[in-house]
């Protein structure tokens, strides 16, 4: 089937065999790009859409290669006790020597360009998994919705070959992007993270009254709904905050399905590979 358009987008991963990501075997796809800023977040390297370069000091073996092949002079060898690779993130013009070079893969992209064809050619390749399983694709994030016209376009070549689709969303985005998208999505994984507006722009970065509004809105075209709550200590995970998004939810429609999903606690990690801090921690 030959994609016309053939868009270009940010990518973060593509993880095939997923089973935490809606019904069956799934392709997960993690589009780079995020509008909310969230204290916790799992995937650090995925809120902005630019791509750069982590570094994994566990598995680095400290050979130094690619200090000596970076053009910009960005890299330096720390001695001491603990010895690691520094990273001037202001030097650094993300060119890609050192990617290529490290023999451990202790250096990589936070991420890459892609085109539309290039991801349904994976996707495509687990067609007989999601028609046995009664699985398909979903695309997470980030923000996938960061990306409407992208994601619009590999929605429609899913549709085309009958695949189902689902979209892992924090609904922060504006009413015209869902519309642009909703038709083509089966299911719609939202998260819901704070009830209280003021206390989630506090740990987010914004203000989520267009979150419940379209919430409203997808609930209101009868789409299949899953709603997940990220279970942070002492922030998400209060009694107060979780009946405050039941009652909503409920009040909105009574047959919306709701998860707890517990936070990950390895997610410290991602943020050493990028050199900055975790602030909720």
């Amino acid at each position: 089937m030959v994609i016309i358009h053939d868009k270009e987008g940010f990518v973060l991963k593509i993880k095939r065999f997923s089973l935490h990501d809606g019904p069956g075997i799934r392709t997960s796809v993690f589009l780079k790009g995020c509008p909310l800023n969230c204290i916790w977040c799992h995937s650090p390297e995925g809120i902005s859409q630019d791509i750069s370069i982590w570094y994994n000091r566990n598995i680095c073996i400290l050979c130094g290669k690619c200090v000596q092949v970076c053009p910009e002079k960005a890299l330096e060898l720390i001695q001491g006790k603990e010895p690691y690779i520094h990273i001037d993130r202001e030097l650094c013009k993300v060119s890609g020597e050192c990617v290529t070079t490290c023999p451990s893969n202790a250096l990589q992209y936070t991420g890459y360009k892609s085109s539309v064809s290039g991801i349904i050619n994976e996707i495509e390749k687990d067609v007989t998994y999601y028609l046995a399983s009664g699985g398909g694709i979903t695309l997470s994030g980030g923000e996938p919705l960061y990306q409407p016209e992208f994601v619009k376009e590999i929605l429609e070549e899913c549709r085309k070959r009958m695949i189902h689709t689902a979209i892992e969303t924090s609904l922060f985005c504006e009413k015209d992007t869902l519309a642009l998208i909703s038709s083509l999505v089966d299911l719609f994984i939202v998260d819901l993270k704070i009830f209280d507006s003021d206390r989630h722009k506090y740990y987010t970065g914004k203000v989520n009254e267009t979150i419940k509004e379209n919430f409203h809105y997808i609930a209101s075209q009868e789409k299949d709904i899953l709603v997940r709550i990220p279970l942070i200590d002492n922030i998400t995970n209060t009694k107060e905050n979780i009946t405050a998004i039941t009652d909503f939810v409920h009040g909105t429609r009574k047959d919306i399905k709701i998860e707890m999903i517990n936070f990950n606690p390895l997610t410290e990690n991602n943020y050493k590979k990028l050199g900055i801090p975790f602030l909720l921690k």
